[in-house]
């Protein structure tokens, strides 16, 4: 295990030496200075695991160098050794971040447990920040990938919120839009990041065990409570609980959910005491909230409550610039990823990509991407490995009384010359393969080329759903 480097700055020479000699003995590398000058020469070389800083130095005195120390690394772990009389000063230090103090005389003892103890401290601040610092590689804006103006403004009003204390936020976009990404990035770019982000989608359970999952519950509130349990909200203290489909949730968890945001607080169920803490709650929608408002489906005050910064995240369809570099940006992961070769896009996909209208969004964009690194067999992504493209089948030369000029890639399916209804013909093959696959919407899709998502607008489209 690596050492932990710590720096003794006293300008008394028997303090040095016996603070050295007593952190030495615990396995740690002491170096020492008598200057706050020579101190912050080697901190802006390389920040010590942890300083002991004297108060009264000659030069810079030991409250500046602190100052200074915490401009060079926030996170900088000081602890601040003061004559008997200092303590006025040494409250000031603790104000300005330094994590204890020792007063001269001290008992080498208590100041090698106060060493540990700040050594463990910085230790889990250390791993702390690694784990933020992957999470925002994993999770941060940088995801949200398009050169569109109207990304642009979504990410950047994402980015203040972000920074801002503001409590509750408002999604609203399509599905496969990215409401899921975009709250994360908010999370994880926030003060809220070293917390848990907790997820629910309001659709997946029924209101009972929603309100039980949301608030906790205490032990026999119902027949299956053999204890008591926390609800997310109290497991995301300091967090951020993300609520998916809040245009799903039933009126009376509506009512409970506006208490709690206008509250802080809750009541597990069957319980009788108020629960206080303090989340961010993102809420996410593909329902228009305002009409369901109008027609009593949704409470308008939860509305106007959640509603005070909403961010609208446009379909994929309205910003179309965004279209190939999205998808360059999941050619380029989804290599690594599969650990493939990078592949580029053929400029006719390009353009097929461009007119297709991608009603599942970037999820759509996603899974076509995934695919195609999977299953193309070119270099490239092509025409083929796209949404509702398939190779034109050939018609075997024994079947057509035809000259071999014109054996060349026929379509299996021709044009009336009285001409037909494209839609009719769509509506019809998407109802055949539902009627195939007894309903099975995966299986359907995967039969006609399309992805779920796909599958599901058009089954929309026409009013099989």
């Amino acid at each position: 295990m690596a050492r932990s480097r710590i720096l003794v700055v006293d300008d008394e020479r028997m303090i040095r030496w016996s603070i050295q000699q007593a952190l030495s003995k615990d396995g740690h590398s002491v170096s020492t200075v008598e200057t706050g000058e020579e101190a912050l020469a080697q901190a802006t070389d390389e920040m010590p695991d942890l300083v002991f800083l004297d108060i009264t130095l000659p030069g810079i005195d030991g409250i500046e160098v602190l100052r200074r120390l915490k401009a060079l690394d926030p996170s900088a772990t000081v602890v601040m050794v003061t004559a008997t009389d200092d303590l006025k000063t040494a409250v000031e230090a603790m104000r300005l971040g330094a994590y204890d103090y020792v007063s001269k005389p001290f008992d080498l003892d208590r100041l090698r447990v106060i060493a540990q103890n700040a050594l463990d401290r910085h230790e889990l601040r250390q791993e702390v920040e690694f784990h933020r610092k992957e999470s925002v590689k994993k999770y941060g804006f940088h995801r949200i990938v398009g050169p569109s103006r109207k990304l642009k403004e979504v990410v950047e009003i994402a980015r203040k919120v972000a920074r801002s204390e503001a409590t509750t936020v408002m999604l609203q976009g399509e599905s496969g839009t990215g409401k899921d990404l975009l709250a994360l990035a908010i999370h994880y770019e926030s003060s809220r990041a070293t917390r848990p982000f907790i997820s629910i989608n309001c659709t997946a359970l029924p209101e009972e065990l929603l309100e039980s999952e949301l608030m906790g519950h205490e032990k026999g509130a119902f027949t299956d409570a053999k204890t008591a349990k926390k609800g997310l909200f109290e497991v995301a203290d300091g967090g951020t609980v993300f609520l998916d489909e809040i245009g799903d949730m039933k009126p009376g968890l509506q009512a409970k959910l506006l208490r709690f945001i206008e509250n802080k607080t809750f009541r597990r169920v069957g319980g009788h005491r108020d629960i206080s803490v303090d989340v961010r709650i993102i809420a996410a929608t593909n329902k228009n909230l305002e009409e369901l408002v109008k027609t009593g489906i949704f409470r308008e005050d939860l509305y106007y409550r959640l509603n005070v910064i909403p961010i609208r995240i446009p379909p994929l369809r309205e910003r179309p610039e965004d279209i190939v570099p999205l998808a360059e940006f999941f050619l380029a992961e989804f290599s690594r990823e599969f650990k493939r070769p990078q592949m580029g896009i053929s400029e006719s996909a390009k353009r097929s990509m461009l007119s297709h209208g991608w009603p599942g969004n970037v999820r759509e964009m996603r899974n076509v991407i995934e695919r195609a690194i999977i299953l193309g067999a070119s270099g490239a992504v092509e025409v083929v490995d796209l949404p509702g493209q398939a190779p034109m089948q050939e018609v075997p030369e024994t079947s057509r009384q035809t000259s071999p000029s014109d054996l060349k890639a026929e379509p299996a399916f021709r044009l009336p010359p009285a001409g037909i209804i494209l839609e009719d013909i769509e509506r019809e093959f998407i109802r055949q393969a539902l009627e195939i696959t007894q309903g099975n919407q995966t299986k359907a899709a995967d039969a006609l080329g399309l992805t779920r998502d796909a599958l599901r607008y058009r089954m929309k489209k026409f009013n099989f759903l």
